[in-house]
């Protein structure tokens, strides 16, 4: 697993020196930690901020998703770990237009203590609210939501929440809408190959030349089963049905999907994928829009991909096609 880097501790800085570099209309790098990302105009006053944060590793997540219609400005931490409490605080700082602030990001421990630890030390300036990413249904069952880790589908809670908040509306409409396209969201991994984080010895995690594992997490975390890999179809045929068994109640009957890479899978397999996913949900009676496939959430250079599925009520519909501008994520 060889890299293109210099000395592994000046990995995230140097990316972060690169991004800002290739778009400096979209990005610039602020805060005395030097770990915060934020749109290139500011915040704009009179408009709810939405801020998130996570580790490295998982380009376009999470800085990635800073611009119009998305989010205002984005804390991050070294590959696979947390952004620290300084640079959460000055995320939020910098994401505050005057009315508020939603803190949106995925249910990791140490996102979770560092954002709350933050919100707190701003409670008597800045109105904050959280909505948690919670669409990796491998991670816990459905009694236990509270428990899911935040994959690749919390950018449609980014994309509705963004909009919204473009919009005007309020904080607390803009914290309702991200939580219900939350729990509108379920997501599914499958992984072929690790990935090699910088300056460890040693792959994220072992997995044979001839092995597949369905639902391992994004920094390796294990999943639901190990065996021998099987044929495209047959996989997405799993992971198809593994999302519709869990789908939310009184759902309807049209859906974004996302087909994911994990880094080193390239689109010609993900289309593969997308094919098959497309005829089963077609054959299930579901009704697909706004479809999404490519590198939206990685890890590194993991093979493997995602599935998401977001289930659309109206409103949630309107605003994933509402305009929203990023490198990453356009929408005309």
């Amino acid at each position: 697993m060889k890299k293109l880097m210099n000395a592994p501790a000046d990995f995230v800085d140097e990316m972060l020196d690169g991004l800002t570099a290739a778009y400096p209309a979209s990005f610039v790098r602020d805060g005395e930690s030097r770990r915060v990302i934020r749109r290139a105009e500011g915040a704009r006053q009179g408009k709810v901020g939405v801020v998130s944060g996570g580790g490295s590793g998982h380009l376009p997540l999470f800085t990635g998703y800073v611009g119009k219609g998305l989010l205002d400005s984005c804390s991050i931490g070294n590959v696979f770990e947390g952004p620290t409490v300084d640079s959460c605080i000055e995320a939020i700082k910098l994401a505050d237009g005057g009315k508020g602030v939603l803190r949106l990001y995925g249910n990791y421990g140490g996102d979770r203590m560092n954002f709350d630890m933050a919100g707190e030390f701003l409670e008597d300036e800045i109105k904050t609210t959280t909505v948690l990413g919670t669409d990796d249904i491998a991670s816990a069952g459905p009694n236990e939501m509270g428990k899911r880790r935040g994959v690749a589908g919390i950018i449609y809670a980014y994309k509705a929440a963004g909009a919204k908040a473009e919009d005007g509306a309020s904080l607390e409409a803009v914290t309702e809408i991200a939580q219900r396209t939350v729990d509108a969201t379920r997501t599914i991994g499958v992984a072929l190959n690790p990935c090699l984080v910088p300056g460890a010895a040693q792959p994220s995690f072992t997995i044979g030349e001839d092995e597949i594992e369905m639902g391992m997490g994004i920094h390796g975390e294990p999943g639901i089963w190990r065996d021998k890999l099987k044929p495209a179809d047959e996989v997405a045929d799993e992971m198809v049905k593994r999302l519709l068994d869990d789908a939310p109640k009184g759902r309807g009957s049209r859906v974004s999907v996302l087909v994911n890479s994990l880094g080193a899978t390239p689109l010609e397999e993900l289309l593969i994928v997308y094919r098959r996913v497309a005829s089963q949900l077609s054959a299930a009676g579901t009704q697909i829009v706004l479809p999404l496939v490519g590198h939206y959430a990685t890890s590194m250079e993991m093979a493997g991909l995602s599935i998401s599925l977001c289930f659309l009520d109206e409103e949630i519909e309107a605003l994933l096609r509402k305009p929203a501008e990023s490198p990453f994520w356009r929408v005309a």
